[in-house]
C-alpha cells in the first residue's frame, strides 16, 4: 500500500515528503497507523549523518510514536485491529540471558540489531529499499514494527501525549526511576533541561526527592524546569562551585542529560562522596572523557542508561497511569503541534532549542 513520508536522501539537507510503499505485516509483525511522533535529538543526529544507527541512505526517521493497530500478521495476539498503541523503542524477546534476568533494554536476541539498524526490508520507494529509524520510522503515515514493540493503551488518551512516553519521558523518568534509584528526600542535580531533561525533573518530583537542581545555559529552559518541579535553577557558569553553594558537599544524584563533551565530568564533580551520576544524553561516540579519579576514590559511582533501562510493558502503562492521575504532565511538554509536511520546520525548532517538544500529527 502507498503511504506519504518524510524521507531523508542526503545527511545536512532537508526531509523529501514522498509516497513510499508499505508491505503487509509478516508473521508476529503489526502495521501501526500514526496518529503523533515527537522530534527527538535522536533525529537530528541522524540528520546530521552522526547516528550510529543511520547510516545508509535513504532514510524514514521517527520514533518517539503513537497510534491505531491497522492490520495484523498472523500469529499475533496482544493487539488487534482498531487497538490505540504505544510504539516502543525495543521489543525485548523475553527469552535471552539480559531479558530472563530482567534486563529488558539489553535484550541479546540475534533479530534485534537488524531491526536497530534500520529494521527488516518493510518499505520501498521507487523499488528501493527505504530504512526505517530503530526499525519505526514513524515520520510517515504507517509503521509496520514486530507486536512486541506495541504497548496496548487504554481508549481515549490523547495520541500526542502518549507518544511521547516511548521515549523522552521513559528515558528520563526511567533515569531516576530505574537506573539512579532516587530514594524520597534526595537531592538531585538535573544539567540540561530540554525535553529529556524535563522528564528527569519530573521523575526526581515522582521519586520524592525534595531538593531538585536545574542547571542549563539557556535561562528559557530553566523557567520551563521550575514549571515540571524544579526547587532551584542555575545558569551555568561554574557547575560544582554553583552546586555546592546550593547543597553544601554536593548532591546525592546528578544526571546529565545534555550528551555535550565535558559537561558529565562537571556533573559528577558537583555530586557528594557516595552520590551518583547517571549519564542520560549520548555523546559523541568514541569520545574520551577525563575524570579527577579521587572522585572516584571517594565511592562516588558514574552509570550510564539505554532509555532509561526500560521495560516497555511495565513502565509505558505505568507511565500513562501516572499521566490520568495528574503526577506526570505530558500536555505541558508540547510547545507545538505540526503536520507532517511542515517536519523540516519542526525540526528547526528543536535545533534552535525554542521548543520542549515538537510533535508531528496526522
Amino acid at each position: 500500500m502507498r503511504m506519504r513520508a518524510a524521507v531523508l536522501t542526503e545527511f545536512h539537507a532537508p526531509m523529501e515528503l514522498r509516497e513510499v510503499e508499505i508491505a503487509d505485516p509478516g508473521p508476529g509483525e503489526v502495521r501501526v497507523r500514526v496518529k503523533a511522533s515527537g522530534v527527538c535529538g535522536s533525529d537530528l543526529k541522524a540528520i546530521d549523518g552522526k547516528s550510529p544507527v543511520a547510516g545508509r541512505l535513504p532514510f524514514i526517521l521517527g520514533h518517539e510514536s503513537a497510534g491505531v493497530v491497522e492490520r495484523t500478521g498472523t500469529g499475533v495476539t496482544t493487539v488487534k485491529e482498531g487497538d490505540p498503541v504505544i510504539i516502543a523503542m525495543n521489543g525485548p524477546c523475553a527469552r535471552c540471558r539480559p531479558c530472563q534476568a530482567g534486563h529488558f533494554h539489553l535484550c541479546a536476541s540475534p533479530g534485534r540489531l537488524p531491526i536497530i539498524m534500520g529494521g527488516l526490508p518493510r518499505v520501498t520507494l521507487d523499488g528501493a529499499e527505504v530504512r526505517r529509524f530503530i526499525g519505526i520510522g514513524s515520520f510517515a503515515e504507517y509503521a509496520v514494527v514486530p507486536e512486541a514493540m506495541c504497548v496496548k493503551l487504554a481508549t481515549g488518551l490523547p495520541f500526542d501525549a502518549m507518544s511521547l512516553l516511548a521515549c523522552g519521558v521513559v528515558t528520563g523518568v526511567g533515569a531516576v526511576l530505574n537506573v539512579a534509584r532516587v530514594p524520597p528526600g534526595a537531592t538531585v542535580l538535573v544539567v540540561g533541561c530540554g525535553g529529556v531533561g524535563l522528564n528527569v525533573v519530573q521523575g526526581a518530583v515522582l521519586a520524592g526527592a525534595t531538593t531538585i537542581v536545574a542547571a542549563d545555559v539557556a535561562e528559557g529552559k530553566l523557567k520551563l524546569a521550575e514549571r515540571f518541579g524544579a526547587t532551584h535553577s542555575l545558569l551555568v557558569t561554574d557547575l560544582p562551585r554553583q552546586v555546592d553553594e546550593l547543597v553544601r558537599g554536593g548532591v546525592d544524584h546528578a544526571f546529565d542529560a545534555t550528551g555535550a563533551p565535558g559537561v558529565l565530568a562537571k556533573a559528577f564533580a558537583a555530586t557528594r562522596p557516595g552520590g551518583t551520576t547517571v549519564m542520560v544524553g549520548s555523546p559523541p561516540q568514541g569520545h574520551p572523557m577525563e575524570l579527577d579519579t579521587g572522585l572516584l576514590f571517594a565511592s562516588r559511582r558514574l552509570m550510564g542508561t539505554q532509555g532509561g533501562d526500560a521495560a516497555p510493558h511495565r513502565d509505558l502503562p505505568m507511565l500513562a497511569e501516572q499521566y490520568v492521575r495528574g503526577r506526570l504532565d505530558l500536555n505541558g511538554l508540547i510547545t507545538e503541534r505540526l503536520p507532517l509536511d511542515r517536519i523540516d520546520e519542526a525540526v528547526a525548532h528543536v535545533r534552535a532549542g525554542t521548543v520542549a517538544r515538537t510533535v508531528i500529527t496526522f
